[in-house]
């Protein structure tokens, strides 16, 4: 991204900040999520204080979907042959790095769009996202705000009057903003974003629903736990016969689906060879549900697989593997790193240096990211200390520690364990965290 001087909208004091003109997801796959989410050419003032993105031509391109748009905002004036002459030099830049083979039709025909917002909506449509859903998720909006501004008395009202929109999509809207609120470093909304969605659980059908499968799991969790190291496939079987419901069996099929292989299937047709009457129809039907939620759960399995692998494919395509990988973190998972081995595998097989120097690259960069950073270390040390006492010892022989990211990180950690289960460490994590800032005002009083 460009460092580029500009002038600052609201005083004209000129800035320099990083602009971008040209999204193009065949060299950036980060691209599509920097339009999709509004955040592209950000800028910040000083002098007035003026935050917001900055206006300029636009130039989207995905050359999978076979998409060219444009974008000029009204509000520049430009006059319409300095408009086009702009523009044009931004296509080239899209044109120029692709091979002469995958130079296309589509490419002689840009589409304008009016507004930004129509750009985006238009990204959106090409990955089948229709306008009467946004529509429907700008309406779930509009409910979370009306949700955070009532009363409970009145929060009680709406969810009862908007039980239907409140599903599955919505409190994963609420989940993706509390993320976004922790992640910006607003504390005071991801506390309320997490307490309404606390207060919504037992209101809700969907909450409701979510709970009860919370508790199934639990309950399976704790069966298998204590079957322990005499867990065989017979018990598994009698754990899931005995099962109460569907969803504990769901949930048992879940955390055990490697020991459902076909000798438990087997196992279980001798169960209904040997049974008779309504015991024998309800180990059918039950055969013939185990037969389908392990199949969801491979299909599921494979999707995720053939996910990593196309990521995987994506950073090692790119010129530069390592920024790509950085701008993909969000999709690192066991699946990610089952692909990355076996690929390294398969390319010291057939002696692939190149590759081998990529893979070796995006290793390194994980294992790098695995680490803790200092303050998590730090805050470790405070938290397993016996008392206040010996936490201030700690704090005064490590004032150097005493910076904004240990307090930001701090900060983030009682977010999320006032979220949890864990009292005690929610406790003890408020504890450190109200030492620390006394002790680093009172260090900065002090200076």
């Amino acid at each position: 991204m460009p460092r580029t001087t500009v002038n600052c909208p609201n005083c004209r004091q000129p800035l320099l900040a990083d602009i971008d003109q040209v999204f193009d997801v065949g060299v950036d796959p980060a691209a599509k999520q920097k339009i999709i989410s509004g955040a592209l050419n950000l800028i910040q003032c000083s002098r007035c204080g003026y935050q917001g993105n900055l206006s300029t031509m636009i130039v989207y391109h995905d050359p999978q979907k076979e998409l060219l748009l444009t974008f000029a905002p009204p509000e520049l004036g430009l006059p319409r042959n300095e408009q086009e002459r702009l523009m044009g030099g931004l296509i080239n830049q899209v044109v120029n790095r692709l091979p002469a083979e995958k130079r296309k039709a589509y490419l002689l025909r840009p589409q304008t769009t009016l507004t930004l917002q129509g750009l985006v909506e238009r990204v959106l449509e090409a990955d089948g996202v229709t306008r009467e859903m946004l529509q429907a998720q700008q309406q779930k909006l509009n409910l979370l705000q009306r949700l955070l501004t009532s009363s409970e008395d009145a929060r009680q009202e709406i969810a009862k009057q908007d039980d239907n929109l409140m599903d599955g999509e919505f409190f994963a809207l609420l989940r993706h903003i509390t993320e976004t609120a922790l992640a910006g470093g607003d504390q005071e909304s991801a506390r309320k974003l997490v307490e309404l969605q606390q207060s919504l659980m037992p209101l809700t059908t969907f909450g409701r629903e979510l709970q009860e499968q919370t508790q199934e799991i639990e309950s399976a969790v704790a069966s298998l736990q204590e079957a322990g190291e005499n867990l065989t496939r017979e018990t598994l079987l009698d754990l899931v016969i005995k099962a109460p419901n569907e969803t504990r069996v769901r949930a048992l099929v879940s955390l055990a689906r490697p020991g459902m292989d076909y000798q438990f299937f087997q196992l279980l047709t001798d169960r209904i060879e040997r049974a008779r009457g309504d015991g024998r129809a309800r180990l059918i039907e039950l055969r013939e549900s185990l037969l389908k939620f392990t199949s969801d759960i491979d299909r599921q399995m494979e999707q995720r697989r053939a996910s990593a692998r196309q990521v995987l494919d994506q950073i090692l395509q790119s010129p530069d593997a390592t920024a790509t990988l950085q701008q993909n973190l969000h999709v690192v998972d066991d699946f990610f790193l089952q692909e990355v081995n076996s690929a390294l595998q398969l390319a010291r097989q057939a002696g692939d240096l190149e590759k081998i120097g990529k893979l070796q690259k995006i290793v390194e960069l994980l294992q790098s990211l695995s680490t803790a950073p200092p303050e998590v270390a730090f805050i470790e040390e405070l938290v397993e200390a016996q008392d206040d006492q010996a936490r201030r010892k700690i704090l005064e022989d490590n004032r150097d520690k005493l910076t904004p990211e240990l307090i930001n990180t701090l900060t983030n950690i009682v977010a999320q364990v006032e979220s949890g289960e864990d009292e005690e460490l929610a406790e003890q994590i408020k504890a450190v965290y109200r030492l620390v800032v006394r002790f680093s005002m009172e260090a900065n009083l002090g200076a």
